[in-house]
């Protein structure tokens, strides 16, 4: 019988994940890192624009993105994404890149996207996000002006408090 690591390395290893940020360095070293922790299959895309087309035509298993970008910068982006009336593909598991940590910006973020996590990034901290990808998806849910993954026991009160959810 297989342990739990080596199925959840048999599924990173057929991950294909794009990583969607501005700066050079910061996806050559975003890419490293996902190497380190098993994927293989990794697209990058520089701007925004280009990330959204790039979902559309490479269907991406998960998509990384930087928060700070020109427009559209990581929370329009993730807007458009979880647009299902209008995207094709919203349901995309994302995780958030940030440098900055006040609680405004991480309670923005955390909201549409699967998973956040402040820069700089730890090989750990990563495959941390990546193995509560895999092993607890959240389902994706509507309501009124929400589009995204159900919000996490706990900050039910949070969500029900901001979505109505609850």
């Amino acid at each position: 019988m297989e342990s739990v690591e080596s199925q959840i390395a048999e599924k990173l290893v057929k991950l294909k994940v794009l990583i969607v940020d501005e700066e050079h360095t910061m996806r050559k070293v975003t890419r490293s890192l996902l190497q380190a922790i098993g994927i293989r299959t990794v697209y990058e895309a520089n701007d925004g624009n280009s990330g959204l087309e790039a979902i559309r035509t490479l269907l991406p298993d998960v998509v990384i993105v930087d928060w700070e970008m020109p427009s559209p910068n990581g929370p329009e982006f993730v807007k458009t994404v979880r647009s299902p009336e209008t995207f094709p593909l919203p349901d995309v598991p994302i995780i958030m890149l940030a440098g900055h940590g006040e609680r405004s910006r991480v309670v923005e973020a955390v909201s549409p996207v699967n998973e956040f996590l402040l820069k700089p990034v730890s090989t750990k901290a990563l495959l941390a996000r990546f193995v509560s990808l895999i092993v607890q998806p959240r389902r994706m849910v509507k309501k009124t002006n929400y589009y995204g993954p159900e919000p996490r026991q706990i900050s039910s009160y949070k969500a029900e408090a901001e979505f109505g959810f609850g």
